[in-house]
């Protein structure tokens, strides 16, 4: 049995990704019924890995306890430049904090990463690409699935949208890089949809751009509502009464509501990226401008053919990150990292 301690602050910022994708990574662990495992979570124990989801100080202290840790894993959900357009940092406060951030993943015997684009630039700040792993996010099916109709109708009635209203759903921080200015002025070139942004500012002030993010978020335009942060436990409610998930997002690891939402059935629209290529190509359509994105909606708004094939590419998405193929996965990786 591999003695396994779980270091993570994840989850005390509501309404982001990091947190949900160690949540989903915990529930699995604790479903493993093989004895594979002793698990621990922040314990100060000794353990044969200890695997670190964030980077705190005191976590980059533990690391000098090589003894007691044991093998040191870093889970890698951002770098320097996953930053940009996400938080409003003096120069120097930000500039202390990418050093410390790269001297975090260096202290580690091994890292994961959610994205392979992301094992160059790992190398290109000195980290040689032979202790780096991808292994990506995935969600739980019981969590993330298709309602019925009737659920589905029923859901809308709820949170009173129109049986008939065709809606395109954004989630995430209300940041700039989640490219929440294309968000609402697409909504503005398509009145006959209905827009929803599910998440708030976790950060508050903190935020970049917060005051003019604000502004719209207190006063949007007519088709677009803005939830806030709400429990995670009610996100397959708003996947299910949507019928498209739109990312426009300038920068991301692997965001968690693309898996959710293929899960869920929504098919997806992203911009455009190259991060997007090596984890979901074949499962989505892109796009780069608001003009773009706004044909790409309104074709499938009025094509049903061409809906129901983008919604099957998303389909084959939640089957290839599912729960059960990644289970395994990680217990390989586990398990080799260990015997050698």
């Amino acid at each position: 049995m591999i003695r396994l301690n779980m270091l993570s602050s994840a989850e005390k910022v509501k309404g982001q990704g990091v947190g949900s994708a160690y949540r989903e990574f915990i529930n699995l662990l604790n479903k493993d019924d093989s004895n594979t495992y002793e698990l621990t979570v922040n314990k100060n124990i000794k353990a044969d890995i200890t695997h670190y989801h964030t980077v705190d100080f005191w976590f980059y202290l533990s690391t000098f306890s090589r003894k007691k840790r044991g093998i040191r894993v870093g889970h890698v959900h951002f770098l320097p430049e996953t930053l940009e357009g996400s938080l409003q940092l003096p120069f120097l406060i930000k500039k202390i904090f990418n050093r410390y951030l790269l001297s975090f993943y260096k202290r580690m015997d091994k890292l994961v990463v959610v994205n392979p684009a992301f094992i160059p630039k790992l190398e290109a700040h000195g980290i040689k690409k032979e202790k780096v792993t991808y292994i990506p996010n995935f969600v739980a099916k019981e969590v993330f699935y298709p309602m019925n109709i009737q659920e589905k109708l029923a859901t809308r009635e709820t949170l009173s949208i129109p049986k008939d209203t065709f809606v395109v759903m954004g989630a995430g921080q209300i940041q700039h890089r989640k490219g929440i200015l294309d968000f609402i002025a697409v909504s503005k070139q398509l009145p006959q949809v209905q827009f929803i942004w599910v998440g708030g500012f976790s950060f508050g002030k903190m935020t970049a751009g917060y005051e003019e993010l604000k502004k719209i978020f207190d006063h949007p335009p007519k088709n677009v509502y803005f939830t806030g942060i709400i429990d995670r436990a009610s996100m397959n409610d708003y996947y299910n009464v949507s019928n498209l998930l739109f990312m426009p997002s300038y920068n991301e690891l692997f965001p968690m509501t693309i898996l959710e939402a293929m899960s869920s059935g929504l098919p997806i629209l992203t911009r455009d990226l190259e991060l997007y290529e090596a984890i979901l190509e074949g499962y989505y359509i892109k796009g780069q401008t608001v003009t773009e994105f706004a044909a790409s909606i309104e074709q499938l708004r009025v094509n049903q053919d061409h809906y129901q094939d983008t919604k099957g590419k998303a389909r084959k998405g939640a089957q290839y990150y599912s729960e059960d193929r990644l289970w395994n996965i990680w217990k390989d990786y586990y398990h080799e990292i260990y015997r050698h």
